[in-house]
């Protein structure tokens, strides 16, 4: 399906952190929480695919259309994730996530799947976040990135700790064929999107 022929609305942005990937917040014990809502003024109906925690910046679509959001959130699109981990991460760790390992999942074990991850030798060029990450008196960190078909809650920060080098900061850069390129945290932009 093709946006320009269609009424619904498909978007992508630039999801700071700090805020929910959400348009409502239906929870008592998280009062006062930023929304997407915030950011932009989303057409009636706009809802996001997938979702980022509330921690975790980058790439999030948006759009109108149940069908697209269905279609965008299965193993077809792959996503993927620069992250920093505290510590220098080592090819063995790197390798365990290349094979797939073991985490918890909503109280039970999930045997994630094979993915592609790598070893960044270059520091990432990314905008300030607005909760700053711990200072480099605090240890070393590096750089990876990780590209994943499934999406379980919080999957790459559990990946990345189970093999000993939490996340610090993680960014989704792609989704698909869809980039974050140079936007700004907060930059919502239109796109059309085909199934």
């Amino acid at each position: 399906m093709n946006a320009e022929n269609s009424t619904h609305k498909h978007f992508k942005l630039y999801k700071p952190d700090g805020y929910l990937s959400q348009f409502i917040n239906n929870s008592k014990k998280r009062r006062n929480k930023k929304l997407l809502g915030e950011l932009y003024n989303f057409p009636e109906g706009t809802m996001s695919i997938g979702r980022l925690d509330e921690m975790s910046e980058g790439l999030l679509l948006l759009t109108t259309d149940g069908k697209v959001s269905a279609a965008v959130t299965s193993s077809k699109y792959e996503k993927e994730y620069i992250v920093q981990v505290s510590g220098d991460i080592t090819e063995g760790a790197i390798n365990e996530m290349r094979n797939g390992l073991t985490i918890p999942i909503n109280g039970k074990q999930y045997d994630t799947k094979p993915c592609t991850a790598f070893k960044l030798h270059k520091t990432p060029q990314f905008p300030e976040r607005q909760k700053a990450i711990r200072s480099s008196r605090h240890g070393e960190t590096s750089w990876l990135s990780i590209s994943i078909r499934e999406g379980k809650f919080r999957q790459v920060r559990k990946m990345t700790a189970k093999v000993g080098f939490p996340t610090l900061r993680l960014v989704r850069i792609r989704i698909g064929n869809y980039h974050l390129e140079d936007m700004q945290p907060g930059q919502v932009a239109p796109i059309n999107i085909s199934q």
